[in-house]
């Protein structure tokens, strides 16, 4: 049950402005083809070979150099390839003590997919052959995307390498090229690190030079729309969604690229409706047999959209719409705290009471209050958090029985000394509710709000209810989606057990906001974040109140929360100010490509108000910073909640926030780097004696500060003892970290 992802650990989840990958129509043929594929059209059939191993003996994650050693062995003779030599498929070669096997892949796919073809490994590279024939010379432009690191080759020159840690973005890398008449071999390696693996490649045409001009001016990448300029883009085509790159730029706030363009060309022109915009991004990201979502957007008490895309049943071909009941996970939490709060305001409870008041054998309950439990500072450790929770999660249990357990588990620190998020306290919560009111915890809710309110479609989800219009929950892994885990829902109680709609959300939202829930001196206590006294603390722009996160974006106030169960991602958010509120309610969790509520609230907003909000500030690279400049940089900075390790490998520098993979970060000078796809800026502060002493990050609006932290040293554990630590963490909203056991080591990743 996760809430809004915030600050740092969106680095691996962000998608980048509001344009889906472009999908092409027809299938283009790419290994001994007769005639030239068109361009424009993905290369779908490729000779591939793999898996072969990154590392020799033992994976080291944290190992970067050897990564990039690894990627930047030219392996050409070794897998049977001189020059532009063709393989054959059938034909064996050796790496690093592993033998690989060419084989044919046709993808059904736009992005190549290497999980089904050559299986799930980690730290591991591929080779992906094609032949392209070209009906005259002249230059072109590739566009790669890749999961993780690409290296190109075409007619056995090298022509690009990129040694990143990402998903895979079609045409998210430019590759200018210079085709010769006839046959052009072209070889892709693709270095995996860790989870998913694939690429996408293709000949850029005019219509997809376009629509990545559209996406780069989205991202406030001034490089790549100089770039397309120079290639004959046109500033004024229109892309999928019915914009203009100048109207992406200046809807993403930024300014000096909309200058840019104006300067080549560009025109204004009026912009389509919201409705129109998110209908084509919706569509394109739900074509075929796809889950889906259903969107809500209002202001000022008059609802602008209210639709469903994709399917709720795919198996029986159920379309989503605005009445198909979802389960909301963690946006629970905020009926939960209201239901705590309306207790308070009618003088049956305190928010100052102690846990041990409701259950007098709580261990330190005594030192454990309410306020605690709403804010995520209790310390008691989080249920969900067990390695056993997800094989436990389907199966009956009842409320006092999670209760002993929670009782059991040790403190992961003091009530009071730090925040993290925590579904330990908002299922107690939940309990404690029925202890004060004599009612159960649904019941309360229907006569105190969902009665009054006329939420009609909200209740708390039972395994053997059977719920009209109710969606069917999926998960999206390797380019395919699968039934997700069918919890029952009664682990999740105060804490994610209910089920609503996106009107009935929206109706929630408007009584909230405009005091009809709860008093407005109930509800400044609500969205006020919470600070606490443990040392060192970050610096952070927002928050979390009690169930609902505070937060800014482009200098607008939001109040809001996401969830998230298998299966299930929510995400209701309110801009105050302004009256707006968005739903946002999907199937899958992970959800496919462009489906991820928080991100198509955050652009579905940012379309409706951009002109409200401030323009945001356009990075550069700077070429002419030294790789000796970033050794006073690497090292490792505590941020109070997390951790953050920065690592120099040879000319790049690094940054992995909280067991995160190490992203690649672009330098704007000595002491300022980026990364534009988490709209991510670091920098680092009071170098002395060549060290830089701290780091401040800011991603979107939010920003923390941490201090270099001393290096601990590595001790000897008996490897019998790891398997109690694997597991997946859950600390903060969205933010879960997955621990893996292989031999005498643990692996993280998210």
């Amino acid at each position: 049950m996760h809430g809004k992802t915030l600050g740092f650990a969106l680095i691996a989840l962000l998608s980048v402005g509001m344009l889906p990958p472009a999908r092409a129509e027809e299938k283009a043929t790419a290994v001994n083809v007769s005639s030239p594929p068109r361009p424009g059209r993905f290369l779908q059939r490729w000779l591939l070979l793999g898996p072969l191993p990154v590392f020799q003996g033992e994976a080291k994650p944290d190992d970067l150099e050897a990564q990039v050693k690894a990627f930047s062995r030219d392996e050409r003779a070794m897998i049977g390839i001189e020059g532009d030599a063709a393989p054959r498929a059938g034909q064996k070669a050796k790496v690093a003590g592993k033998e690989a096997e060419w084989r044919r892949w046709d993808s059904p796919e736009d992005t190549v997919d290497l999980i089904p073809a050559l299986g799930s490994e980690s730290f591991a590279s591929a080779y992906a052959w094609a032949e392209i024939d070209a009906p005259k010379s002249g230059p072109a432009l590739l566009g790669i995307g890749s999961d993780d690191a690409v290296r190109v080759w075409l007619n056995g020159q090298a022509v690009h390498d990129n040694f990143t840690m990402r998903g895979v973005v079609p045409d998210e890398d430019l590759v200018p090229v210079t085709f010769r008449e006839g046959k052009n071999t072209l070889l892709l390696k693709v270095m995996n690190g860790q989870g998913g693996w694939g690429f996408s490649a293709r000949v850029m045409d005019p219509a997809a030079i376009n629509e990545r001009l559209a996406s780069a001016a989205a991202q406030g990448d001034p490089e790549t729309v100089r770039a397309l300029l120079s290639h004959g883009a046109d500033p004024n085509a229109k892309g999928t969604q019915g914009l203009t790159a100048l109207q992406h730029a200046r809807i993403s706030g930024y300014e000096e690229i909309a200058r840019t363009l104006a300067g080549h060309g560009a025109k204004d022109s009026s912009l389509p409706s919201v409705a129109q915009v998110v209908d084509a991004t919706m569509t394109e990201a739900t074509r075929g047999e796809s889950s889906g979502a259903a969107i809500l957007l209002a202001r000022d008490g008059k609802i602008l959209l209210e639709k469903g895309y994709g399917y709720a049943d795919i198996g029986n071909r159920v379309p989503i719409t605005p009445k198909t009941k979802f389960r909301i996970g963690s946006v629970t939490k905020q009926f939960t705290a209201a239901s705590i709060l309306a207790l308070m305001e009618s003088g049956k409870l305190r928010l100052d009471d102690k846990l041990s008041k409701f259950y007098p054998d709580f261990p330190r309950g005594d030192e454990v209050t309410i306020r605690h439990l709403l804010n995520h500072t209790s310390g008691i450790h989080s249920y969900t958090s067990q390695p056993d929770f997800e094989s436990r999660a389907v199966t009956p249990i009842k409320m006092d029985e999670l209760i002993e357990e929670i009782k059991k588990f040790p403190y992961d620190f003091s009530p009071g000394e730090k925040w993290q998020y925590n579904n330990s306290g908002y299922f107690l919560l939940g309990a404690i509710l029925e202890k004060v009111s004599g009612e159960t915890y649904e019941s309360f809710l229907r006569k105190r709000f969902f009665g009054p309110l006329g939420m009609k479609d909200t209740g708390v989800h039972r395994a053997n209810d059977i719920i009209a219009h109710e969606a069917t929950g999926y998960t999206y892994a390797g380019g395919k989606l699968q039934k997700a885990l069918n919890w029952n829902m009664e682990w999740a109680g105060g804490a994610g057990a209910l089920y609503s709609t996106v009107g009935d959300l929206y109706r929630w939202n408007e009584a909230v906001f405009g005091g009809k829930a709860l008093k407005p001196e109930t509800l400044k206590q609500a969205f006020s974040p919470v600070s606490t006294e443990g040392e060192p603390k970050p610096s952070v722009e927002e928050g979390y109140g009690f169930g609902w996160s505070i937060g800014r974006s482009r200098g607008l106030s939001t109040v809001s929360h996401g969830g998230g169960l298998h299966g299930f991602v929510s995400m209701l958010e309110r801009y105050p100010e302004q009256n707006v509120t968005m739903v946002v309610l999907a199937n899958a969790a992970p959800p496919p490509p462009g489906l991820e509520p928080g991100s198509l609230a955050r652009n579905v907003a940012e379309f409706l108000l951009w002109k409200e909000m401030k323009p945001r500030e356009t990075l550069a690279a700077d070429p002419n910073v030294k790789p000796q400049d970033l050794d006073a940089l690497a090292g490792e900075y505590d941020f109070g909640v997390m951790r953050v390790g920065v690592k120099r490998v040879g000319d790049r520098l690094f940054a992995s926030p909280a067991g995160q993979a190490m992203i690649a970060l672009t330098p704007r000078s000595s002491r300022e780097f980026f990364n534009r796809r988490a709209d991510l800026r670091l920098k680092f502060e009071e170098v002395e004696n060549g060290e830089a002493k701290r780091l401040q990050v800011t991603q979107g609006d939010s920003k923390m500060s941490g201090t270099r932290a001393k290096e601990t040293p590595a001790v000897k554990v008996d490897s019998s003892l790891l398997e109690a630590y694997v597991g997946k963490y859950e600390y903060g909203p969205g933010m879960v970290l997955t621990v893996t056991r292989k031999g005498d080591r643990l692996l993280e990743g998210v």
